[in-house]
C-alpha cells in the first residue's frame, strides 16, 4: 500500500498538534487510545506536511497554490481559521478573508493537483433557533461575523469536498475556555458560566483521530462531529469543578443576558449537532464527561509554559 501524503493548515492550533500525533500513531494529550472509529493507525501509515501560518499565508491566494503544487498531497486538511469570534465583529474583513477566501483558495488548489480536501467548520453556521439538534441538511443562518464567515468558507467548497461542523473544541494544548476554569477550580476561585446556551463538547483529540476516518474514505459531503450528549456551559463549568474537588460553591448558573460586559458576538442559544450520520458510518465519539476528564487529568503533562 503507498503512504498517504496528508497536509495539515492550522497544525501548530489545539486540534492541529493532535491531529499531527494521530496520524503519526500516537495517542495525544487528553486522547483515548481505546477510541478507535476504524483501523487504528500505523506509524507509517501517513506522510504529514504540517503548515503553520508562519509556514504558508492561507490568505495568499498564489502563495497557496505555490505549495500546494510543490507538495502534491493527496488529502489536504484545512484546521487554519479566523476564531476570534468577538473581534471578528469588529473586524470583518480579516475574519472574511481567512475563513471564507481562503477556504476556496484551497479547495481550488486541492482540486488542481487531485487532492481530496476536508474543511473543519463550526454550529455557528447555524442560528440557534431551530429548538432541537442540528442534522447536516439544516438550513444555516449565522447570527455573527464569525459564523457567516465560516458558513460562506462551505459555500466555497466543492461538492467532493468533506465539509465537518464540529462545536466547543476544547484540547489540552492551546487556549480554550476549560483551562480557565481548571484554573480557578484550583486557585480557590469561583466561576459563573451561562445555563441558557446549550452545545456539543468536542475534545481535541477525539476530533483528531475520528479525522483519519475522512482522510481515509474522502466520503464528500457535509458530516457533524463532537462528543456525545447535549450539556450547557454551567454544566461543563460545575462538572470540572467536581472532577477537580470543588463544590456546589465552584460554578453558578446564569443567563446571557447578565453577562457583563456582554459579548459582541451573538451565539446561538442551542446549537447542538446531532452526530447520527458519522456514528452510523464508522463510531460514537466518547461522551463528553469521559472526553473533559481527560483533558483534566492530561493538563499536568502539557509542556511547560502552556496556559
Amino acid at each position: 500500500m503507498s503512504v498517504q501524503r496528508v497536509l495539515v493548515t492550522g497544525a501548530g492550533g489545539q486540534v492541529g498538534v493532535d491531529l499531527m500525533d494521530v496520524l503519526s500513531g500516537r495517542t495525544p494529550l487528553g486522547g483515548d487510545p481505546t477510541f478507535q472509529p476504524d483501523a487504528p493507525v500505523g506509524p507509517d501509515e501517513f506522510a504529514v506536511i504540517g503548515l503553520t501560518h508562519h509556514d504558508l499565508d492561507i490568505a495568499d491566494e498564489a502563495a497557496v497554490h505555490r505549495a500546494i503544487s510543490t507538495a502534491r498531497p493527496d488529502v489536504i486538511v484545512h484546521l487554519a481559521a479566523y476564531t476570534a469570534v468577538d473581534r471578528a465583529e469588529t473586524d470583518d474583513e480579516t475574519c472574511t478573508q481567512v475563513n471564507d477566501l481562503a477556504t476556496g483558495y484551497l479547495s481550488d488548489a486541492a482540486a488542481s493537483v487531485g487532492a481530496h480536501f476536508i474543511m473543519v467548520s463550526t454550529d455557528y453556521v447555524f442560528d440557534g433557533f431551530k429548538g432541537s439538534s442540528y442534522v447536516e441538511s439544516d438550513e444555516t443562518n449565522p447570527l455573527s461575523v464569525y459564523g457567516r464567515s465560516k458558513r460562506d468558507g462551505e459555500r466555497r467548497c466543492r461538492p467532493e469536498d468533506s465539509i465537518v461542523r464540529t462545536s466547543w473544541v476544547m484540547g489540552v494544548r492551546g487556549k480554550n475556555v476549560l483551562h480557565i476554569i481548571a484554573n480557578r477550580a484550583l486557585s480557590g476561585q469561583q466561576v459563573r458560566f451561562v445555563s441558557d446556551q446549550t452545545g456539543t463538547v468536542t475534545c481535541a483529540a477525539d476530533l483528531a483521530r475520528a479525522l483519519v476516518c475522512f482522510i481515509r474514505t474522502t466520503p464528500g459531503g457535509v458530516w457533524h462531529v463532537a462528543n456525545t450528549g447535549t450539556t450547557t456551559w454551567f454544566d461543563v463549568a460545575d462538572f470540572a469543578g467536581r472532577t477537580l474537588g470543588r463544590g456546589d460553591d465552584f460554578a453558578t448558573p446564569i443567563l446571557t443576558k447578565d453577562l457583563d460586559p456582554a459579548p459582541k458576538a451573538h451565539r446561538p442559544e442551542r446549537s447542538d449537532l446531532d452526530t447520527t450520520k458519522f456514528a452510523q458510518a464508522f463510531a460514537s465519539l466518547p461522551s463528553w464527561r469521559e472526553g473533559v476528564a481527560r483533558l483534566l487529568a492530561d493538563r499536568d503533562r502539557r509542556p511547560s509554559g502552556a496556559s
